[in-house]
């Protein structure tokens, strides 16, 4: 099983906590992401996903000048760089989530959504059959 090392984005778009999260949406469209990392004091404190806008913002009738730190989620669960797929996958399943941040040694080090996990999942997959034809073919 691969870990997900290779599929972690490592350039992660964060803003402060006071942000409005009409700017925010604003960040995620033009970048075409569906999270930012939220910054505290300099230090990353959790995301705010296209969800947490829907739910948390829209839902409850705000106009969007709710402050992210506000609207993302304190029970994130993070992941370690080394973990693997399905470490990621179940974690996403069990708090129903698309994105986790990854940490190495106490520090936010990227960002992985369910996208990249699937690709990892179906590039191993693809890996499998085609040593599977080789073997079959006997090349």
């Amino acid at each position: 099983m691969a870990n997900i090392d290779k599929h972690v984005t490592r350039e992660l778009v964060a803003l402060d906590a006071g942000t409005p999260c009409r700017d925010a949406a604003k960040v995620m469209a033009e970048r075409k992401i569906g999270a930012v990392a939220v910054r505290e004091g300099g230090k990353i404190v959790g995301i705010v996903t296209e969800r947490d806008m829907v739910s948390r913002v829209l839902a409850t009738g705000d106009s969007g000048r709710m402050p992210i730190g506000e609207a993302m989620r304190t029970d994130m669960p993070s992941i370690k760089p080394g973990s693997s797929e399905k470490e990621c996958s179940d974690l996403m399943r069990d708090h129903y989530t698309r994105h986790l941040l990854v940490e190495h040694d106490g520090a936010v080090v990227g960002i992985i959504s369910m996208r990249d996990v699937i690709r990892l999942m179906l590039d191993e997959k693809q890996f499998l059959i085609e040593q599977l034809q080789t073997y079959i073919d006997g090349r």
